[in-house]
């Protein structure tokens, strides 16, 4: 069973489902060298994903190019299906921080054959996760921040108002295909900077608000893949 907590809290919720929301950022967009979306592009990872900090992130042998996605993270507090934007906010129980792992010549060699990204994106450890701020502790979460940390060095950085899809509007178009159900979690994007890593490195992902000032991390180090 995988669980996510608050912070603050001994209680813990049960993962169901684990929603990706891919090219939210137009600078990532633009870094990929790819079409700015019409609508969210939305993708899946299993709940075995998952990662709590302190973990290991393996990188499977079938990869040489793993890369690093920092992202904000919701979950979900209660269920509904066709959620309107209106009341989407109040399906959320908390704000975390995660890292939507990717190995990235998997990726684009499925991209070349028109497959599934499911190997690239969805093997396990592929979710490190954050625990979580109360929805309560975030008067507005399009004034949030992400950034990573590789070994100490700061790789990543954006913030939600830069969003291309903002929030609301992510879980009420998520809620049309896929009903929410309480414990599920939501990555709602990177922004640019993504890149490889390699064996014994340390990573750190933040969640930040308006001032900077941390509100939750998570830290996992990087093992296996060929090169280790």
């Amino acid at each position: 069973m995988h669980t996510v907590s608050l912070l603050g809290s001994s209680n813990s919720l049960t993962v169901g489902k684990i929603l990706c929301v891919g090219r939210n950022y137009a600078t990532h967009v633009k870094e990929m060298k790819a079409d700015l979306p019409k609508a969210p592009v939305l993708f899946l990872k299993p709940a075995t994903a998952l990662v709590h900090s302190g973990g290991v992130v393996e990188i499977p042998s079938i990869s040489s190019d793993m890369h690093h996605e920092v992202e904000m993270t919701v979950l979900v507090a209660k269920a509904g299906k066709r959620i309107p934007a209106g009341e989407a906010l109040g399906h959320v129980l908390g704000y975390g921080v995660g890292l939507d792992m990717t190995l990235r010549d998997v990726q684009s060699e499925a991209k070349k054959q028109g497959l599934p990204w499911t190997l690239a994106k969805g093997f396990d450890g592929s979710a490190p996760l954050s625990d979580f701020v109360a929805a309560g502790r975030v008067p507005d979460p399009a004034r949030l921040g992400v950034r990573l940390l590789v070994n100490g060095e700061l790789r990543q950085a954006g913030w939600t108002r830069d969003f291309i899809f903002r929030l609301a509007e992510l879980i009420s178009y998520a809620s049309n295909f896929f009903t929410l159900e309480v414990g599920d979690v939501l990555f709602t994007g990177t922004p640019e900077g993504v890149g490889p890593v390699k064996p014994r490195d340390a990573l750190r992902a933040e969640l930040v608000d308006a001032t900077g000032t941390v509100l939750t991390s998570v830290a996992i180090t990087v093992e296996g893949g060929p090169a280790s």
